[in-house]
């Protein structure tokens, strides 16, 4: 399975971004897709899921500025992340569980100017 992630950029302050991920390979019925994101130093950290069914996981369910959405025909994942700020610079990477597999994309840098 590969994840090929795209959307990324420099943006300033208040702008938007569509991030967009796509699985190729055996993808199963039920998996889970979404995005993580890490700055430097600290961990990688939850921003979103979405799974085969439906459900979806925000780390902040009191954060509306982003939205996970999916295609599932085409095996994607999208984040439309609105009212950027500087805290939301980081790399921001596409997940994909199915069973005990977990697969990652390469990251696409987001980086918001104050």
């Amino acid at each position: 399975v590969q994840l090929q992630a795209s959307g990324g950029g420099l943006v300033q302050t208040g702008e938007c971004l569509r991030l967009s991920c796509a699985a190729f390979g055996n993808i199963g019925s039920f998996n889970i897709m979404g995005w993580y994101r890490q700055t430097p130093g600290n961990q990688r950290e939850l921003v979103a899921l979405e799974s085969s069914s439906g459900i979806i996981t925000y780390l902040n369910p009191n954060e509306t500025r982003f939205v996970i959405s999916r295609d599932h025909a085409k095996n994607s994942v999208y984040l439309e992340m609105t009212t950027l700020t500087p805290k939301d610079t980081a790399i921001y990477y596409c997940n994909l569980r199915q069973g005990s597999e977990v697969y990652w994309g390469e990251g696409t840098q987001v980086t918001v100017s104050s």
